[in-house]
This record gives C-alpha cells, sequence and structure tokens, in this order.
C-alpha cells in the first residue's frame, strides 16, 4: 500500500510511529486544497480503516448528518435504530460501529470536517465529547480528521481553547511536493520531462500532485498547460476561483492581499498592505497574513538585524496564483502563444526567484551548510539615491552570510564587467546598511550555472537547477 505514495517520507515516519504507539491518537491533517490529504491517509492505513466519511460542501445540517449515517450503514452499522437527529447521536452510533470492529488499530478518517460544521449545529461540541468522554479512554483508536479549510482547523482544533485543547495528539500540515518529488511523481505517472521543463511546469502548477496528475502523457508541457488552464473545459480552469473559497472563510480580502503582493514582486511591508489594500489594521489583517502563511501562499521575513530600516516584508510565493494574476486573469492569449516571449522570460525570471525560496533546504545541502542554523529572506536598502536588491540572504549562525544571485536561463549565464560591478555595488551597499562583521560570500544560483570568465572570479560558489532536485 506504501508503495503508492511517492515521497513524503517524514509524514510516512510519523503515521508509522502512531500506528505502533500503545495509545488513542487523534490527528489533524491540514493542507491547501488537492495537496493530497486524503490520498496519504487512506493508502497509508488502507487495511485498517474501520470508517471513512467526507462533510459535504454548502450542506446544511440535516443533509451532513444524513450523509455521515448512510455512511455507516454502507460500512457496517447494523442497528435498526431510526436516522440520528443530531450530532451526539451520530457519534453514539460511531462508538457502535468501531467496537463492532476486530481491527487491532481501528482507523476512523473524518475528511473535510470544516464543511460538517454547519452554524449552530453543535459539531464541534458533539466531537469534544466523542474524544474526551470515549476515545480517549481507549488504546486502540486511531482518529485522523482532514481539512482544507485551514483557518477553521486552527481556530477549533490546533489552536482551540475549547474542549479540544491540547488533545490533538499529532498535527501534520502537507505541503506541496518538492522539485525531487514532482520528479518522482511524473515518472511513476509515464510522463518524462527533462528537469528544465519540471522547472517550468513547478513554476506554474506549484508541486500540487492533484495538479500534475492532470497531465497528459499524450500532449507537451505546453499543450497540457493550455488545455487544463485556458481550455474552458479544462480540468484547473475554475481551479483559482475555487481555491481560496475552499481554504478561507471571507476570501475576499485574502485575494486582495495576494493580488497586491502580486503586483509588487519584491514584498511589501504590513502598513504598504494596508495601504495598497484598504484593510484596516487590526486582528483581522493579522489573521489574514497569518493564515495565508501557514497555507504557504506568502512568505514573512525581517530584514537583517543589523539593518535600520529593520522591517518584515511579505512576499508572494505561491505559484499558481502569480501564474493566474500573471497570464489568465482578463487575457485571452493561450500559453503556446506567450512561451519562449519576452513576457515569458520577464515571468519566468520572478518566479524562479520562488522556486529557489521554496527550495532552501536543498541550497544548503549544495552548500555544505545543512546543519547550521539559518535565517533566508529577500534584502533591499531603500536607498534614495538608487538603493541596492538581493535575492536571497541566508544568514547563517557560523558568521557567514551568502547574499544569492538568482538567475533563469537557457544556457550558463555570463558574467559581465558590468555585472560584476553591480555585484560589487549590492555588496558595498549591503555592508554598508547593516554593518555586519560576518563573512561574505557572493552565491549564484542559476539553471546551467555560471561561464568561467574574467568577470566570474566574484562568485564564491553556485547551486543550479539539478542541485534543488537533490
Amino acid at each position: 500500500m506504501k508503495e503508492n505514495i511517492i515521497g513524503r517520507k517524514k509524514e510516512k515516519e510519523l503515521l508509522s510511529d502512531i500506528f505502533h504507539s500503545k495509545k488513542s491518537e487523534f490527528i489533524a491533517v491540514c493542507g491547501r486544497r488537492r495537496v493530497g490529504k486524503t490520498y496519504l491517509i487512506k493508502e497509508f492505513f488502507a487495511d485498517d480503516l474501520v470508517f471513512q466519511t467526507s462533510g459535504i460542501a454548502r450542506a446544511n445540517m440535516p443533509q451532513q448528518i444524513k450523509s455521515f449515517y448512510t455512511d455507516m450503514k454502507d460500512q457496517g452499522l447494523t442497528t435498526m435504530a431510526s436516522p440520528p437527529k443530531d450530532w451526539i447521536e451520530v457519534f453514539s452510533m460511531l462508538k457502535k460501529l468501531i467496537t463492532a470492529s476486530l481491527n487491532e488499530r481501528k482507523v476512523i478518517l473524518l475528511d473535510e470536517l470544516p464543511w460538517m460544521d454547519t452554524p449552530r449545529s453543535g459539531f464541534v461540541g458533539a466531537l469534544e465529547h466523542f474524544w474526551n468522554s470515549w476515545v480517549s479512554g481507549r488504546n486502540d483508536i486511531i482518529l485522523v480528521v482532514c481539512g482544507s479549510a485551514t483557518s477553521w482547523m486552527m481556530d477549533n482544533l490546533i489552536n482551540s481553547h475549547g474542549g479540544l485543547h491540547n488533545r490533538i495528539t499529532h498535527h501534520i500540515f502537507l505541503e506541496p511536493f518538492t522539485l525531487g518529488e514532482s520528479e518522482q511523481y511524473l515518472e511513476w505517472k509515464g510522463i518524462h520531462l527533462s528537469r528544465y521543463e519540471i522547472a517550468e511546469c513547478y513554476m506554474i502548477l506549484g508541486g500540487i500532485p492533484y495538479y500534475l496528475d492532470l497531465l497528459s502523457p499524450r500532449l507537451s508541457l505546453t499543450q497540457n498547460i493550455d488545455e487544463l488552464l485556458f481550455s474552458k473545459t479544462g480540468g484547473l480552469h475554475n481551479e483559482f476561483s475555487n481555491l481560496y473559497a475552499a481554504l478561507f472563510k471571507h476570501s475576499d480580502n485574502y485575494i486582495k492581499v495576494v493580488k497586491t503582493l502580486c503586483i509588487k514582486r519584491h514584498g511589501l511591508t504590513r502598513q504598504e498592505i494596508i495601504e495598497h489594500t484598504d484593510i484596516p489594521s487590526g486582528k483581522g489583517l493579522t489573521t489574514i497574513l497569518k493564515n495565508l502563511e501557514y497555507c504557504g501562499f506568502i512568505y514573512s521575513a525581517t530584514q537583517y538585524k543589523g539593518d535600520h530600516h529593520n522591517k518584515t516584508l511579505y512576499q508572494l510565493v505561491d505559484f499558481f496564483t502569480f501564474f493566474h494574476y500573471h497570464f489568465i486573469e482578463g487575457k485571452k492569449t493561450q500559453w503556446s502563444a506567450v512561451h519562449g516571449t519576452p513576457a515569458y522570460f520577464a515571468w519566468a525570471g520572478l518566479i524562479f526567484e520562488t522556486l529557489v525560496f521554496n527550495h532552501i533546504r536543498e541550497v544548503k545541502r549544495k552548500l555544505g551548510i545543512s546543519g547550521v542554523i539559518t535565517k533566508a529572506f529577500p534584502w533591499r536598502s531603500n536607498d534614495p539615491q538608487g538603493g541596492a536588491q538581493i535575492d536571497l540572504v541566508i544568514d547563517r549562525t557560523d558568521q557567514t552570510i551568502n547574499l544569492c544571485e538568482i538567475k533563469y536561463s537557457l544556457a550558463p549565464f555570463i558574467i559581465s564587467k558590468e555585472y560584476e560591478n553591480n555585484l560589487r555595488n549590492k555588496y558595498a551597499q549591503f555592508v554598508n546598511y547593516t554593518q555586519s562583521k560576518k563573512s561574505i560570500q557572493i552565491t549564484f544560483i542559476t539553471t546551467y550555472g555560471v561561464v568561467r570568465g574574467k568577470h566570474s572570479g566574484i562568485v564564491s560558489n553556485e547551486v543550479v537547477l539539478d542541485d534543488l532536485f537533490e
């Protein structure tokens, strides 16, 4: 069963430990829409699932209860009692179903949990009672709850201050595939792309397993993108309109923030976000920023602590969102007409930086600093006389800083005299502004490396696209 789970090494190790524990476990699995939460649990626990059900989008309480009850009857509930009238009765019937199972470990999967919690339904209270009064006193049950509505999962489970406070025994936030995992998945599907093409695919779709699963081995990558995103019948044609609504209540303000950050590619401070979106400062905005970052849509980083312009910058790091605003919303041209044009390379140059940000672990491995504690962030000097901007700063506790220049190109990158002078200017401004006493290394992160020549000596070390797959 587990052979069908690509990657997810850390999660599989944790689930194995949970399965072999000597107590009942309560696992909350969160993550964005389509990231593979349900697939992971069903595949890993395939032989031990005693019961599974899923909430229904936009259904009312009677519909949710009827669906839950029907699934219990279909999966072994033999009671002839009348259908349950409330959630307390539902969970009472679930106890009978579980008790009848002969499995040594009894896995219960409640998928799309936030949809079950309709207004004034008492669902959360019934779930609390089910766990606190019955499951927690046993040693043979693994209760797994999944939800794409991450804000609901955070408020009602992970950070609950009610009856489920500290009841979650394990919390899994399932992230998208890495480049390496995406490569494995595509090979498993029989889709054979070069690593350059896989990187391009990742910069459009991100490492979302469901999106990758829609790719057809019969079509080229460009044809696939045309079919999935630009065709009215494409599998992802309406995906963006559903994405944020599935994750967040009152998603309009979430979309305002990401759209603004898409336009302001190199990041904004909290105050700048307020000015550009007209969302008032306060707890509401704090929640929006926290949830967006928790779900992996944005990234926040504080400028180098020695910089007297010390502020937190927020950047959009979601590939699918960026592609939507750059090439789909308000546009009529297909991807095949844009591919290879100046607009394509302008987009690729920007989004390749995000690709690198999402693979900092692989960058550190290549630099030989996997075990070193680091902070990674973009940097800008805000000098009115001509500010410098550094794509990525890796600030290390071993008294070293990597100033990373990130370049996307079709061939090995050539550093000209003018470009070398530009790098030296960035180096000087960074040292001047931060007053850093650490050793500075200029690092190039490129698709195919740097051409050795008269002006390449300024580069201390390199990371290439292949390194991000390891």
